[in-house]
């Protein structure tokens, strides 16, 4: 178990240190977590609203952060191109994260071919019967995108990534919103770029 929670603290912190050095993304994260969060709480209730929420919300925020805010230049705090980041990233890089989103977009197209997709759903007769449909796809393709990763982690790496950076996903809402809280009040101030004060310390306790 230790060495689990200990490669969570890595895989995290390889997050935060790589990835989140913009204040706008990170503001971003925050409202995706906090869109998460209520995702979460719908999920039993209400999966299909559960999964619009998570993909319309908190999807679209967080990866927008990433693509269009992010510094996508050499990283002088970690010493590290963008080429190597996307070389070592655990989950999805920015090239796996392009595949990802297309399929979330087309994927409501199959009811075009087949309103019912097979007899899974009754055809959509009224607009809310018609999101209930889509909201229920894009959370196949939110579970399968989970999966795939994991499983391939288990094939590139090993099991114990796989789970960690499956544990890693499911809690990073919870753990963006301690990390990035303070974030928007931060860009108010005209802050663009987190200094990332600490780094060196953190390295050496890493």
């Amino acid at each position: 178990m230790n060495g689990f929670l200990e490669e969570l603290r890595i895989q995290r912190w390889d997050d935060h240190r790589y990835y989140h050095h913009s204040r706008i993304n990170q503001s971003l994260h925050f409202v995706s977590a906090c869109a998460f969060v209520a995702a979460y709480a719908m999920l039993f209730t209400s999966p299909a609203t559960a999964a619009v929420i998570g993909w319309l919300v908190s999807m679209v925020a967080r990866q927008s952060g990433h693509f269009f805010f992010e510094p996508l230049c050499y990283d002088e705090v970690n010493q590290a191109s963008q080429e190597y980041k996307e070389a070592v990233k655990v989950g999805y890089n920015l090239k796996r994260k392009v595949v990802l989103m297309a399929a979330w977009v087309l994927s409501p197209f199959v009811l075009l071919a087949d309103p019912t997709l097979g007899g899974i759903f009754w055809a959509a007769t009224t607009p809310s019967q018609l999101i209930e449909n889509v909201g229920l796809i894009w959370l196949f393709v939110g579970v399968v995108g989970l999966l795939f990763r994991t499983f391939h982690l288990f094939y590139l790496r090993n099991v114990k990534t796989g789970l960690v950076w499956m544990t890693k996903i499911l809690t990073d809402p919870f753990n963006d919103i301690l990390l990035y809280h303070k974030a928007p009040l931060r860009l108010l101030r005209g802050e663009l770029i987190d200094p990332m004060h600490g780094m060196a310390h953190e390295e050496k306790a890493a």
